[in-house]
């Protein structure tokens, strides 16, 4: 096993980050993660639950001192979302992820590196593994499938719990308490495919080098969605050229804003010069328009130079996927009047899949107000009809509303204050977070979310801060110890 966070501070923190980075753990593939946290427990004579969800429950007793004290439950999830460059060379089923250690900062070589939610695992590992740490009674709570519906979260059985005290850590801004988060849902849009054959010479478009990033914390920053981009691309050339669209796929997650998108044509030998001249000057256009949000947007065409006869979709098939690429939005649709700079409602375009039979579409919906997040649902439901495609609703979760008193959070605001003499952000975001889920499902909890700072989640780029890790760990010990 690497040792690359050795000699970072704090060691214990980073040692489990570093553990658990080796053990393959994206969405779905949890078993062998969920079986490492719950043998640890085993080997520190730890009550532990491991249930049919594959979420761990810990439970540790509280210090000398703290026996009479309130309950506290910490909560993480222990799946990433797995994408990499595609470049990259990497098996999110076997191979662990290359940590890389660059000034202040930890980033993975070519892939996420799993820093959401890997480091509230190494936090709450840190906690259970220490003998000295001074804390109330604990059950920690490490939840599956988080990044694709919140499946473990939704499973879990309440009466597991005592504790009334909840505190997630699966924020990523330091000195920025959570107290209210959007709910969502995921939607389908099933094109079906008539196929036909073709004759011509074989084009690739690609869209690639955008940011990307967080469907949520991210979507108000107008960066680039490639799969809409390959849209306005091709619609611009069926306006003059007749293409034929062999394959078309962008994304890879709903809730990740796709960073690259492409699709296979075939087109007249006579109508190339003509194609390479539209997308020329469409692309300048695009380009500028993303020139600060996203100035490493590249656009690459890929042609070769033999004619070849392949199987193509229709021309109403076309017309149909061509409408729903310009129509369907994605992006940010309302913003709250209650809370500054708040995204109120928005929606995610992620992922585009030719599939045998159908085009697939994936969307993300979020809303912290249940009303917008049904309107959106319906609007897709009508593209849906409009086209004669099969509409699926799936993976919902409610929102986290606000709560007007807290004791935890006065305990959050007076633990920072005494540490660093001013006061912190208490904030609502539009991302999703398991609060909402396990605020229906375990009643009477006094809840709020903190993290260390955290950059570019779901994409490649991201990365975690070393001096933040460190910080919001001598945070969180601080608050344990106050909490009589």
């Amino acid at each position: 096993m690497s040792k690359v966070l050795k000699e970072l501070e704090p060691c214990k923190v980073f040692e489990y980050f570093e553990a658990i980075s080796n053990i393959p753990r994206g969405s779905g593939n949890e078993k062998e993660i969920s079986d490492y946290l719950v043998s640890f427990a085993k080997e520190r004579n730890l009550e532990v639950i491991q249930d049919k969800e594959l979420n761990v429950i810990i439970k540790k007793n509280a210090t000398k001192g703290y026996e009479n004290s309130p309950a506290v439950i910490l909560q993480g999830h222990m799946d990433m979302v797995c994408e990499k460059n595609l470049d990259k060379e990497h098996d999110f089923l076997k191979d662990p992820i290359s940590l890389i250690v660059d000034g202040d900062f930890i980033s993975a070589d070519g892939t996420t590196l799993g820093g959401d939610n890997g480091i509230a695992v190494a936090y709450m590992l840190a906690i259970l593994d220490s003998n000295i740490i001074e804390h109330p009674p604990l059950e920690v709570f490490i939840t599956t499938n988080e990044e694709v519906g919140m499946d473990g979260a939704i499973g879990v059985d309440p009466s597991n719990f005592n504790g009334k005290y909840f505190i997630n850590l699966d924020s990523e801004e330091e000195g920025e308490f959570l107290v209210s988060c959007a709910g969502g849902l995921k939607t389908y849009i099933e094109l079906p495919i008539k196929w036909e054959q073709k004759d011509g010479i074989p084009i690739k478009i690609m869209v690639k080098g955008l940011k990307g990033g967080h469907s949520g914390s991210e979507i108000h920053q107008n960066r680039g969605n490639s799969n809409k981009i390959l849209g306005r691309l091709l619609f611009e050339l069926s306006k003059q050229v007749d293409i034929h669209v062999v394959e078309i796929f962008g994304g890879s997650k709903d809730n990740a804003i796709p960073r690259e998108a492409y699709a296979n044509l075939i087109v007249a030998e006579n109508d190339i010069n003509k194609l390479e001249e539209i997308i020329e000057d469409t692309s300048k256009i695009i380009k500028n328009e993303y020139k600060t949000s996203d100035h490493n947007l590249t656009i690459v065409v890929d042609k070769q130079t033999e004619s070849t006869k392949d199987r193509v979709i229709s021309k109403d098939t076309l017309d149909n996927l061509l409408f729903l690429l310009l129509n369907v939005p994605s992006g940010v649709q309302t913003m709250s009047f209650d809370i500054e700079d708040l995204v109120e409602s928005s929606l995610n375009l992620g992922v585009v899949a030719t599939k045998e039979e159908t085009i697939k579409f994936t969307i993300s919906v979020r809303s912290s107000v249940g009303s917008l997040k049904e309107l959106i649902q319906q609007q897709l439901e009508l593209f849906a009809k409009k086209t004669n495609s099969n509409f699926v609703v799936t993976g919902q979760y409610p929102e986290w509303e606000y709560r007007s008193e807290s004791k935890l959070r006065e305990i959050f605001i007076k633990t920072y204050e005494d540490m660093y003499g001013k006061k912190p952000l208490i904030k609502a975001i539009h991302a999703g977070l398991e609060c909402g889920v396990l605020d229906k499902k375990i009643e009477g909890l006094d809840m709020i979310s903190l993290g260390p700072n955290m950059y570019d989640v779901h994409t490649p780029d991201e990365r975690l801060s070393i001096s933040s890790t460190k910080r919001t760990w001598e945070f969180v010990l601080n608050v344990l110890k106050n909490i009589r």
